[in-house]
């Protein structure tokens, strides 16, 4: 199975203080892949080196076969992104924020409607396609966000924490679309420090004081044991 990414001895350092030490790690194609670890475990940075916004010391990433260093339009072009903030234009429509960003990725016409309709049926979002982003909930926003991730067809979704905020039934319909879309054959990377979001068939990444500290399929990780009191006493209890 090819994998979505490879990150292989990365590293990086915010100034005197150290954010990453030695990170490897990789996602296989149509997998769920939880990056879990307590606030500060370096999951933030992480996402910014893999969507190209920092450039890590040492450290190689390949995205579908694309060395983000050497060829970064390459890799980023089969990436999409959901960050933590939303990047959103509220007084829109959710189809006329869908038009932007397609326009974005050089998509418009029939070709553009025809992949905003199926990003948004996909999400569950067809019937609030005009309705502005402000009259939405803020799970309804998270996703339209999600959909208008998928719009270029990437092969690897990257999502930074993203049901902060959002109340439990909003989070459960997220992460439940979300392990539908590996379904379809693309890889998903899920940073939280919630570890309920996590399934038994997930794979798993443990990150803490920027190492990681476990990885592998999450049943074997654990050693069957309830993620919530493995991930407390892993992490000494941080949050």
């Amino acid at each position: 199975m090819a994998d979505a990414v490879r990150v292989t001895g990365l590293s990086h350092d915010w100034g005197a203080k150290p954010a990453l030490r030695s990170v490897s790690f990789a996602v296989p194609a149509g997998r769920f892949c939880a990056l879990l670890g307590p606030n500060g475990a370096g999951k933030s940075t992480l996402m910014a080196v893999l969507t190209g916004l920092i450039r890590p010391r040492p450290g190689v990433v390949h995205v579908g076969g694309a060395d983000l260093a050497r060829t970064p339009r390459a890799a980023l072009a089969q990436i999409g992104v959901v960050f933590q903030q939303p990047t959103l234009d509220l007084e829109l429509s959710v189809r006329a924020n869908m038009r932007y960003f397609a326009a974005l990725h050089g998509l418009a016409g029939r070709a553009a409607a025809s992949r905003i309709d199926a990003c948004l049926e996909r999400l569950g979002m067809a019937e609030r396609a005009d309705e502005k982003l402000r009259a939405l909930n803020g799970g309804h926003r998270r996703r339209m966000e999600i959909a208008r991730a998928l719009l270029h067809r990437p092969c690897l979704l990257l999502l930074d924490e993203p049901t902060v905020g959002l109340d439990a039934a909003a989070r459960g319909a997220i992460t439940d679309h979300v392990h539908d879309l590996c379904d379809d054959g693309i890889s998903v990377l899920w940073a939280t420090h919630l570890s309920d979001e996590l399934r038994t068939t997930d794979d798993l990444i443990l990150l803490h004081h920027g190492q990681i500290r476990a990885q592998g399929p999450l049943a074997q990780v654990t050693g069957g044991a309830p993620v919530a009191p493995w991930f407390l006493a892993q992490t000494g209890g941080a949050a």
